[in-house]
């Protein structure tokens, strides 16, 4: 006789997780919720006043190989931030207010100790953005995961007005591209950044240059935008927003600059953190394949009017943020 337990799916340690994880997705619930976690599907009430004509903006993503940085540090509690974050500042480039988010969560052998710290990543970046986690699948999956492996992606629900879509329309020539810094990798060129690295360091190595070890500055977490996007859009005519993910600068850009339209990036413009740059000079990697797969300590764009810049470098700086021209609008 053969159990599930036997080969290789414990049923009883995913119901200890789900009970350990309520409280955790309860702390992001608002009224709109009007479910309980563990039933089929996620309730969320689907009025939405002070919108004159509602849109639904959705977007679902993961961290890729950022998690085996994670596991190898033995350090879950900040990948859930990364996902949750990449995910508000997807649907937030184009104006939406996020509202729910929805994790999946698989793995070759359930550790609840190991799920419950990711989990917490997710319920703390929810309450962080205003999002409620509203639900989520655990599977267990022996023999296409290692045991010690696991994967994530989540999936986000947000509303924009109709009239308030940001999504590159307005830009025109001579518009410019501010850049907002990043906290490091965020969650992209994991593969190559764990090529190059620890083909001669450990994580737990520290570096000079870096000023913290190895995995510190690769677990650095993927940070929102969402307060920086909201009031921007807010206080200036933004008529484009650029989340810098996989791609990079340009290849993320082209996103919202479309043909005709043409833009010029001013590289050198602003001080690139030096992690991009051991990444380089230990694998010999091309500049071309650097700025196409980092975003080289550049998170976000705004794109404005060229008369808007200096009132909104001045604005964000009075925030906190680090921030520069990246480039402008040449046709």
């Amino acid at each position: 006789m053969t159990t599930y337990k036997q080969s290789g799916v414990n049923i009883d340690e995913a119901d200890k997780l789900i009970k350990r994880i309520k409280p955790l997705a309860k702390q992001t619930f608002n009224k709109n919720v009007l479910s309980e976690i563990g039933f089929f599907g996620g309730f969320f009430n689907g009025k939405f006043p002070g919108y004159r004509n509602p849109v639904l903006v959705s977007s679902v993503d993961g961290v890729g190989t950022k998690v085996k940085v994670a596991i190898e540090m033995g350090k879950h509690d900040t990948i859930g931030q990364d996902l949750v974050n990449h995910c508000v500042n997807d649907i937030g480039v184009g104006g939406a207010k996020p509202l729910f988010f929805l994790d999946y969560f698989a793995c070759g052998k359930l550790n609840a100790d190991i799920a419950e710290q990711v989990i917490k990543g997710f319920s703390l970046a929810c309450k962080e953005n205003g999002v409620a986690l509203i639900g989520g699948e655990t599977a267990e999956m022996p023999g296409v995961y290692s045991e010690n492996d696991y994967d994530l992606a989540g999936t986000i629900v947000g509303v924009v007005d109709r009239a308030k879509i940001i999504n590159g329309s307005k830009v025109k020539k001579g518009n410019v591209l501010v850049g907002i810094a990043s906290t490091g990798l965020h969650t992209n060129g994991y593969s190559l950044a764990r090529k190059t690295l620890l083909s001669k360091y450990r994580v737990d190595s520290y570096v000079d240059e870096l000023g913290e070890t190895v995995g510190e500055a690769l677990l650095r977490t993927h940070r929102s935008y969402l307060q920086v996007m909201e009031y921007a859009a807010e206080k200036f005519s933004v008529h484009g927003m650029v989340h810098i993910t996989g791609g990079g600068i340009e290849g993320n850009t082209v996103r919202v600059i479309r043909e005709p339209r043409k833009f010029k990036v001013l590289w050198g413009n602003w001080e690139v953190p030096p992690i991009f740059g051991l990444i380089q000079s230990l694998g010999g990697v091309p500049e071309a394949d650097m700025r196409k797969t980092f975003n080289l300590g550049v998170g976000l764009i705004l794109i404005v009017s060229a008369n808007e810049v200096d009132r909104l470098i001045s604005y964000l700086k009075k925030r906190g943020e680090t921030c520069f021209i990246v480039g402008e609008v040449t046709g």
